[in-house]
């Protein structure tokens, strides 16, 4: 890197309204844990899994998670707390070019808050029907009588050969709370009153964690964060003694090795390690971003991936269990148990479960679905904050509880559309357009974009600085080859052999289908918009001069002025160190870069 390079990057900022921070370094980890371990662990995770073959998918999990998931965790940390700026105010500094990567990222965060939210209000509606000694999902009611399967009660302790049979727990999901229907080609429907209700306490009870910014969810996080771990023990031990278990949990843990041939596994470990850890979210770049600037992320990053793995494995385990029951009870195999996916697998298999319990089971039923409730209040919390720093960051000197108003209001509004019976094909649709595919396309642009074109040696001089230490071999490894590699191979490898999609085993008609393209094409044309928004704004410069701003690193930097200038004497030493070593190959340069010795 030449001296030269450094100077562009030099700048002195400007003064601006002092940011908010953590009351302490443990409100920002407890945070990190509530968002990150939510119900991408309890019904993402097992869902995954299941569709992917169980055991097949551990494998690229863990894999995905070492080499691709905790470097990118911690490199978005990294760069949150280093420009004290959420997300698009962070791109924009790097380089304006890059202002509407932030933006593609907020809207499938929005894509993802929205429907996460409607699944917090089919949670509330079970809470509320669980307070009853009698759980109505336990037995088969007469109107769901039909020639065209058999109702099996939860409390059945019996087997049955019939192939058509369904429990009274899944009948209760789609026809009692959902009133699902099975064909979209002439709408969705209206939305259920009840769950509309249940979505507006929701978003409610989310607004008033987010009143104040992070001073009040920040206080919130020790029990977000604690609270669920704690039931979610207390579910698994009861899975592990259930009848037929075993089979479940085996199925899980047994890998079946000619799935990990398949595109579509590896491609969905990857987004499940990224939707899990809230990883492309922008969340953790704005979390990290009101940290002090010498704040240990390098600890807190460890932990909170490690966790966030523990609780998927937890919650595998545990629903694989009740799977297995299931499966025991219906006389079938453990991958006929469930013929469709989606959030059943904890709207059914968990209840069903819950159900069977000897001793009181309603309270079994209350302590589970508060706990899923406050998980999804923990990542949601986060995903609102997203769009909460992107206003404040822009309108500073708006007040926090309006901002959180406003975006939990247009939530709301937008969260009608998931309960309504044609829901569930639109919360399909939105996760595998908005929010997977986009966040997909958009985080591998953010690690080519900070860690190749910003470039590896200045990312990791940068960590130096602000943590007082060098960066490891791991690190660098996965970030200047594995990760960047990995994401780009397995893309490409995914587009060749795309699938048509489906809601479990209903299709989509042609045109909800170009809908969820229209929201790739609206989220990955951010970058674009914004750029042609700042050419224009930039039009006295000269196009050719607005062009080569736009692409270039001289806003960037630590926030704090002092900081900012122990930081340029900082890069200026560290390209010296790097000029002197111009008699080294260029293989040697990059060898050099990658170890950093």
């Amino acid at each position: 890197m030449r001296i030269s390079s450094v100077k562009k990057l030099l700048y002195t900022p400007q003064v601006l309204e002092k940011r908010s921070t953590w009351g302490n370094g443990m409100e920002f980890l407890m945070s990190c844990i509530a968002m990150s371990v939510g119900l991408g662990n309890v019904w993402r995770f097992p869902f995954t899994a299941y569709e992917n073959g169980g055991g097949a998918f551990l494998i690229p999990y863990i894999i995905v998670l070492t080499l691709v998931g905790r470097p990118v965790y911690f490199m978005e940390m990294c760069v949150g707390q280093f420009s004290s700026k959420g997300n698009v105010k962070m791109f924009e500094t790097l380089a304006p070019v890059l202002k509407g990567v932030g933006y593609g990222q907020l809207f499938g965060t929005i894509c993802v808050a929205t429907y996460y939210c409607s699944l917090m209000a089919i949670t509330l509606f079970y809470l509320v029907n669980s307070f009853t000694s009698e759980l109505p999902w336990a037995e088969c009611n007469p109107e769901w009588k039909d020639d065209n399967f058999h109702c099996v009660p939860s409390g059945y302790t019996g087997k049955t050969s019939l192939n058509n049979s369904i429990s009274s727990s899944e009948l209760w999901f789609t026809k009692e709370v959902l009133k699902e229907k099975t064909n979209i080609e002439d709408g969705i429907g209206l939305p259920e009153w009840r769950l509309t209700i249940f979505l507006l306490i929701s978003w409610l009870v989310t607004f008033t964690v987010t009143a104040k910014g992070i001073q009040s969810s920040g206080k919130a996080s020790y029990f977000l964060a604690i609270f669920p771990y704690v039931i979610m023990i207390a579910l698994l031990i009861r899975s592990a003694t259930l009848n037929g278990s075993a089979a479940g949990i085996m199925y899980l843990l047994s890998p079946q090795w000619e799935k990990l041939t398949s595109s579509k596994v590896w491609y969905n470990a990857i987004t499940q390690c990224f939707y899990s850890l809230n990883i492309g979210f922008g969340s953790i770049i704005m979390y990290a971003s009101y940290n002090d600037f010498r704040h240990n992320i390098y600890r807190d990053a460890l932990i909170v991936t490690s966790l966030d793995t523990l609780a998927s494995l937890l919650s595998g385990i545990t629903i694989f269990g009740i799977l297995g029951n299931l499966a025991h009870e219906l006389g079938v195999d453990v991958t006929e148990v469930i013929n469709s996916g989606g959030a059943r697998l904890a709207f059914v298999s968990y209840p069903d479960a819950i159900a069977k319990f000897d001793a009181v089971p309603w309270l079994f039923a209350i302590l589970f679905f508060v706990m899923l409730f406050v998980l999804g209040v923990g990542s949601l919390v986060a995903l609102q904050a997203c769009a909460f720093t992107v206003i404040k960051d822009a309108f500073p000197s708006l007040r926090n509880w309006h901002v959180s108003l406003i975006t939990a209001l247009i939530g709301f509004l937008i969260g009608l559309v998931y309960i309504t019976p044609g829901g569930q094909f639109v919360l399909t649709m939105v996760d595998y357009f908005g929010a997977t595919f986009v966040f997909f396309i958009l985080t591998t642009s953010e690690v080519l974009v900070i860690l190749w074109w910003y470039g590896l040696e200045n990312f990791c001089a940068d960590i130096e600085f602000m943590l007082k230490r060098k960066v490891g071999l791991y690190w660098r490894v996965c970030w200047g080859i594995i990760t960047p590699i990995v994401l780009i191979a397995i893309f490409i490898y995914f587009l060749l052999s795309l699938e048509k999609l489906k809601n479990g085993i209903y299709d989509y008609p042609d045109v909800a289908l170009n809908c969820g393209w229209v929201l790739v094409a609206f989220g990955l044309s951010q970058p674009l918009i914004w750029w042609l928004i700042y050419l224009y704004r930039k039009r006295k410069l000269g196009i050719l001069q607005a062009i080569l701003d736009s692409f270039s690193f001289k806003s960037w930097g630590p926030k704090d002025a002092q900081n900012c200038d122990e930081w340029k004497k900082f890069k200026f030493e560290k390209a010296q160190e790097l000029s002197a070593k111009k008699n080294m190959t260029w293989l040697q340069q990059k060898i050099y870069f990658i170890v950093g010795k």
